[in-house]
Formats: structure tokens, C-alpha cells, sequence
């Protein structure tokens, strides 16, 4: 197996017809895992756009440094994925801090970050999507985004589509965060850090075949 950057337009395809979300999202950094010169897996990582969430990790003075790990999709075989997020950060550039998310809604726990060795830090904060009856299949950032430019965007949003657009509570997610750096970056960032670190979350993770994300208990773990 050799894991080793590739270009975002060769991660793309992939993701869009193997990952959950079926859509792209900012790339700064995409790996991809080959056997015998096969894309077996992709994991990418981009520049969260939330500028609260880069600074709440760690302050302003780490919020450039912030990368969100937004993307991991292989097929299913034992150890890859932890094999890829492993090997994939050994290659980010340091000092960076990186944060994911562990998907509750899709049945995720987040057991490759843990075996990774990822900070667990609780989990995300109560937040509600936008919705249209009908287009429940549509992603609550791609029905916001209708409404971009307005000066009110949900009376826009009512006034479009009037009982048909609702709010719905989003999912929790569990937030784990990983330090790249030299001891010295490293020490100064977990120093830094603003959320607690909690013990590991456990419980049954799902699984999922070839062609999807997938969510494995492993054992590698990052040296």
C-alpha cells in the first residue's frame, strides 16, 4: 500500500461517488491510499470557513493553523482508513491543528481518530438546518445557500417557499482534534487549547460496504 498527496481533481470523483455527502467541500490537502497503482481510499483536508471555529480551538494566535480533516472514504479493508488519516498527517505541514467530526447521524463514533490517536473533545454544539419539504435529500448548507445575498435570508426563504421550508435540529457530532508540530509547537498548542479533553466516546459503530464511508474499530496506531 503507498499513501502519498495527490491532486484535488483526482480525489473528486471519488468522494462525489463513494462518500455520503455526495458533495465537494474547500480542499487545501487531499492523500490517496494506491494498491498496485489502484485508488484505494482518499482523505482530504481544507481551511474550516467558520472563522469563530478557528479561533475557538485555540485562540486567534493558532487560527491560521487550523485544517479541518473534511473528507475519508476507502474501501473496505482493515486498517486502511486508520492507515491513511495516520500517514496523511505525517505529510500535513507543521505546526497545524486539525479537527474532525464523527458523524452521529450516520452512525459514526469517530474510532479511527481514536485509533489515530486524536484529543477527543466532546461534542459539537446544538445547531439547527435549513429545510424544504420535498428536498429532505438536499444538505442544510446547499438549501442556505439559495438565499445568499439577501438581507433577510429566512423571511426570503418563507416568503419563497412558505410552509415548506422549516428548521430541523442537527445532529451532534463528536469533535476530535489532532496537533501536527515539533514538541515544543505541540506542547504550546495543546497549552492553548480551549476545550476539555474528555475520554473517548464508545458504543456500535456502523459499518459500510465497499463504496461508502466507512467506520472501523482499529488497532493501528500513530507512532
Amino acid at each position: 500500500m503507498k499513501i502519498e498527496p495527490i491532486p484535488t481533481k483526482e480525489a473528486e470523483p471519488w468522494l462525489l461517488q463513494r462518500h455520503y455527502a455526495r458533495r465537494m467541500c474547500p480542499v487545501s490537502y487531499a492523500f490517496g491510499a494506491y494498491r498496485n497503482g489502484q485508488l484505494q481510499g482518499v482523505v482530504t483536508y481544507g481551511t474550516p470557513a467558520s472563522a469563530p471555529l478557528r479561533e475557538g480551538i485555540a485562540g486567534q494566535e493558532w487560527a491560521s493553523r487550523v485544517l479541518e480533516l473534511n473528507r475519508l472514504c476507502c474501501v473496505s479493508e482493515k486498517n486502511l482508513a486508520s492507515r491513511l488519516v495516520g500517514q496523511s498527517l505525517r505529510m500535513l505541514p507543521k505546526p497545524s491543528l486539525v479537527v474532525s467530526y464523527a458523524d452521529t447521524a450516520q452512525g459514526h463514533v469517530g474510532y479511527i481518530y481514536q485509533a489515530t490517536n486524536f484529543i477527543y473533545t466532546g461534542l459539537s454544539a446544538k445547531r439547527t438546518d435549513w429545510k424544504i419539504k420535498g428536498r429532505e435529500h438536499l444538505h442544510g448548507a446547499t438549501v442556505a445557500d439559495e438565499s445568499r445575498g439577501q438581507a433577510n435570508r429566512a423571511e426570503w426563504m418563507r416568503a419563497k417557499y412558505g410552509d415548506d421550508f422549516y428548521l430541523e435540529e442537527r445532529p451532534r457530532k463528536h469533535r476530535y482534534i489532532y496537533v501536527c508540530g515539533n514538541k515544543k509547537q505541540r506542547a504550546a498548542m495543546l497549552d492553548d487549547l480551549r476545550y476539555s479533553v474528555e475520554p473517548y466516546p464508545k458504543g456500535q459503530s456502523r459499518r459500510y460496504n465497499a463504496d461508502a464511508t466507512i467506520e472501523l474499530q482499529t488497532t493501528f496506531i500513530l507512532g
